[in-house]
């Protein structure tokens, strides 16, 4: 049987499942449990009998700020929110970035499952908060910086070693600010890079150039990457870039050593860290 009001069945079976004390509400004189339409109206600061109407599928197409506010009210989640959007306006909700300190232990040990496979985990606004011992040999000691440096537009741009690795740094550099300004706005992340932006634009003539171009570049979820490594010489890595499974604010990229060469000077650069 199909529902002919799926927001208004969705609204309050949310609000069914939501408990009143966790809002500092009295759970004395319910007759049905969760928050009643009233309370949802009023931390939504909608009126109750519109609310009311919107749950009996009478209100009419409600705005993007007013489902917004009525998610803020039932405290959904980011999946929760978008489902909501979807009965309510047949589309997710604009992209709302939201900063990442690190990932789970569960992901990390993945990373680190790949021995001689250099790989890390990026954000929408590309700073690397996590990788493995090989992306630590091959690429870069992420862990020799401090947090606010792990980003790979900064290094692109004014660390000599990243530089000097890149046997045609312009074009990576081009792809790099091109997909860079893709991800942030898939993300709704611009004002969280407005100061690296700036930043970058002032230190930096050729980004300030590369930025003016308004290039933007779609996602390659794989390639082949050439280094010239300072130890092990040039080096060939076939890469893959992979969505982190419930967090698509997340990407890992993994390289994979391109022939039996590649791979042999790979293991002899992780070989010579200390463990």
């Amino acid at each position: 049987m199909t529902d002919a009001n799926p927001l208004g069945t969705y609204l309050r079976d949310r609000r069914a499942k939501l408990d009143p004390t966790t809002f500092g509400l009295p759970l004395q004189r319910r007759r049905t449990p969760g928050l009643r339409r009233e309370e949802v109206a009023q931390r939504a600061n909608v009126s109750a009998t519109w609310y009311t109407w919107l749950e009996q599928g009478r209100g009419g197409a409600p705005s993007a700020d007013v489902l917004d506010r009525i998610a803020r009210a039932m405290m959904l989640t980011d999946a929760e929110r978008e489902h909501l959007f979807l009965l309510g306006l047949g589309r997710p909700p604009e992209a709302r970035y939201h900063a990442i300190d690190g990932i789970s232990p569960r992901l990390q040990r993945v990373l680190d499952t790949l021995e001689y496979s250099p790989a890390f985990v990026r954000t929408a606004t590309w700073d690397i908060l996590a990788w493995n011992r090989a992306a630590a040999a091959v690429l870069t000691d992420y862990s020799t910086l401090p947090e606010g440096q792990r980003n790979v537009l900064r290094m692109m741009f004014h660390d000599s070693r990243v530089r000097a690795a890149q046997p045609n740094w312009q074009a990576v550099a081009r792809y790099v600010v091109a997909s860079f300004r893709a991800d942030v706005a898939r993300a709704g992340a611009a004002r969280n890079v407005q100061s690296l932006v700036d930043e970058l634009c002032a230190t930096s003539p050729e980004f300030a150039a590369m930025w003016r171009d308004n290039d933007v570049q779609g996602r390659h979820g794989d390639g082949v990457k050439t280094l010239q490594h300072p130890v092990a010489g040039s080096l060939s890595m076939e890469f893959s870039g992979f969505a982190v499974d419930g967090r698509p604010d997340l990407t890992m990229v993994i390289y994979n050593p391109a022939t039996p060469d590649d791979a042999d000077k790979i293991r002899a650069l992780v070989a010579s860290r200390p463990k």
